[in-house]
């Protein structure tokens, strides 16, 4: 009988990484460069000069790789989701009636 081997995978539990940007920072780092993919096909299209067009497109194209991996490296993998239903919690209740401690399951 042949030995079997079997690699251990290390990266269990893990989030997806590339190249520094975690879990759904990739995703956003690729819709927002397919926007500037299609805004530099736009400029074209209205014939603006290349040589504002192509610089435009890249110096936007910088600032928004570095935003996400400021924002990658900020929150992590789901920082910036409870960033954002922390936002959406309201800061208080308000109760009129006590019939939903007396009887909680007949409304």
């Amino acid at each position: 009988m042949a030995n079997s081997i079997y690699f251990i995978n290390k990266g269990v539990n893990q989030p997806i990484m590339f190249k520094g940007f975690k879990a759904q920072y990739i995703t956003y780092l690729a819709i927002g460069l397919v926007a500037l993919l299609l805004l530099f096909a736009i400029m074209h299209f209205f014939g603006v000069p290349s040589y504002l067009s192509v610089p435009g497109v890249l110096i936007a194209g910088l600032f928004w790789v570095r935003y996400i991996h400021l924002l990658s490296n900020r929150y992590g993998q789901f920082g910036l989701l409870k960033k954002l239903a922390r936002s959406r919690m309201p800061n208080s209740l308000h109760i009129d009636s006590r019939r939903v401690f007396i009887r909680p399951n007949k409304s």
